[in-house]
């Protein structure tokens, strides 16, 4: 096995684990406060410091990676997810919502950090002009990375109705302090790290595909956490009724299916590698889905089968265009900027994810689950126009 790889697969191995505990949390958090008795609105606020400090850690944390190293920034992220998780496992009594917005900020900069060092550190691995193979690799490692998101969901349903929220959290964050040792041991310390040493001023991208791919990323992502966030379990759990194993469980089985088909797109994007009017096309695909749902649960069609049809239609769309999205930042990158610029686009990424999750309380509790799905409409043609502007190959 050649160098690259062997370090492609320990990358792969620790985001697994981190990924895991990522999707745990929200899933603990969301099941658990709701059963409290929290509003949705005051449920979305939980992770608003979470998406908040997701944007400044992308911003900061590219340019980190390229003065310190791809490796340290990566295992930075990991304490602090064991950190965060360690915080909420205490007597209930101190679960106030300012407090658990302060862990969940911990647990936001731990997993951007985490996601930025896995994903540019691909760059590095693969040799110059091997776009197919950085294709395949990126797209397995963001599919794999979603698909145990979606079993992270599940772990934490599971978990909280076992062992309780208590047990969940500090359960995860002794396994994660193991899988932090072992990486820690297999990769190079200087991986990532540049000759040069980048000043803070040049964390804003330059490059004009860079800029307007991370504006587009900003709402197709929003699009996504609109409805995905608080509005969907909680409609599934408060109005269809559904116990919190059934809500962990399809959300579980979405996003394990949502990234199996990112792993994919390298095969069911046949006409080459992607470039910017793919990344267009499949954004106006998208944005059919969500307006149907909406169209046909405000119809009055039953919401059960509407939500099961519609997600499967939506989570293929959007794991294609997530997929697209994820190939072309890294390669449109070169090698000296690759983590300053993968930092910048998912800064856009977090942004929207911030303006999504704030949304999906308030809109939610405005106009219920027909009125997320319209404001996902919305943001998602706003996605595809802005990346009319994207570079096309031919």
């Amino acid at each position: 096995m050649n160098t690259g790889l062997r370090h492609y697969l320990t990358i792969t191995f620790g985001y697994w684990a981190f990924t895991i505990t990522d999707g745990a949390i929200r899933m603990l958090v969301v099941l658990h406060f709701h059963e409290l008795g929290y509003q949705p609105l005051e449920i979305a606020m939980l992770f608003l410091f979470y998406e908040f400090f997701g944007v400044v850690t992308n911003l900061v944390g590219g340019w980190l990676g390229a003065r310190i190293g791809l490796n340290a920034t990566m295992h930075i992220g990991m304490g602090l997810q064991i950190v965060a998780l360690g915080m909420l496992g205490v007597d209930a009594s101190w679960l106030t919502v300012p407090y658990v917005m302060a862990a969940q900020a911990l647990s936001g900069i731990a997993k951007d950090l985490n996601k930025m060092s896995a994903k540019a550190s691909v760059k590095l691995m693969v040799a110059e002009g091997s776009d197919s193979t950085l294709f395949r690799w990126v797209a397995v490692l963001t599919g794999s990375k979603n698909s145990l998101k979606g079993a992270g969901f599940f772990t934490g349903a599971a978990l909280l109705a076992w062992v309780g929220f208590d047990g969940a959290v500090l359960g995860m964050a002794a396994v994660l302090a193991v899988v932090l040792i072992v990486t820690w041991v297999l990769l190079p310390g200087d991986l990532g790290k540049t000759k040069s040493k980048p000043k803070f001023t040049q964390i804003f991208a330059k490059d004009p595909a860079v800029n307007w791919l991370s504006a587009a990323r900003f709402f197709l992502f929003g699009a996504r956490d609109v409805w995905f966030v608080v509005g969907l379990p909680v409609f599934l759990s408060a109005v269809l009724g559904w116990s919190y194993m059934q809500v962990g469980g399809f959300l579980a089985l979405w996003i394990i299916g949502y990234g199996v088909i990112q792993a994919s797109a390298p095969t069911l994007i046949r006409r080459g590698n992607p470039d910017g009017a793919s990344a267009t096309t499949l954004a106006f695909a998208l944005a059919a889905s969500p307006a149907l749902i909406a169209l046909a649960i405000h119809r009055g069609l039953d919401p059960t089968w509407v939500l099961i049809v519609g997600l499967t239609l939506f989570g293929i769309l959007f794991a294609l265009n997530s997929a697209v999205h994820s190939y072309l930042i890294v390669a449109w990158s070169d090698r000296e900027k690759v983590s300053m610029n993968v930092g910048f686009y998912y800064m856009a990424n977090a942004g929207g994810r911030l303006a999504g999750t704030v949304l999906s309380g308030w809109v939610y509790q405005q106009h219920g689950l027909v009125g997320c799905l319209l404001y996902s409409t919305l943001f998602v043609v706003l996605a595809a126009t802005l990346s009319l502007k994207l570079p096309r190959t031919a």
